[in-house]
């Protein structure tokens, strides 16, 4: 028998506990050392890298700071322009599309 001699200490919420202990179910066991051993060592983490994800924040950045420009230079002149409003819902169209494209991307998971 192996000898165990690190002692981790990790803290749950009540709803984590409970969810890590249906996952035990699901395995077959009811030693939580055991599972948590084994999940650590043989488990995965998934770290997601979506570019549509990356491009949604630029075109969120885009936007915000063409829509303070606009605020701005209405404050100021009291006019609104044609081709302002344009580009605010190009890139309100785009940040829909690259909203559904990682909302896609992400219903492929498993």
């Amino acid at each position: 028998m192996v000898e165990r001699e690190v002692i981790k200490t990790i803290r749950l919420t009540p709803v984590e506990l409970q969810m890590i202990q249906e996952k035990m179910k699901q395995y077959g066991t009811q030693n939580f050392s055991a599972f948590v051993r084994k999940m650590a060592i043989d488990g995965y983490v998934v770290r997601l890298e979506l570019p549509e994800l990356k491009e949604m924040v630029s075109l969120l950045r885009y936007s915000s700071n063409n829509l303070n420009q606009l605020t701005k230079r209405v404050h100021e002149t009291g006019r609104i322009y044609d081709a302002d409003l344009e580009d605010l819902q190009q890139t309100h169209e785009r940040l829909w599309d690259a909203a559904r494209d990682i909302l896609s991307a992400l219903s492929k998971l498993k």
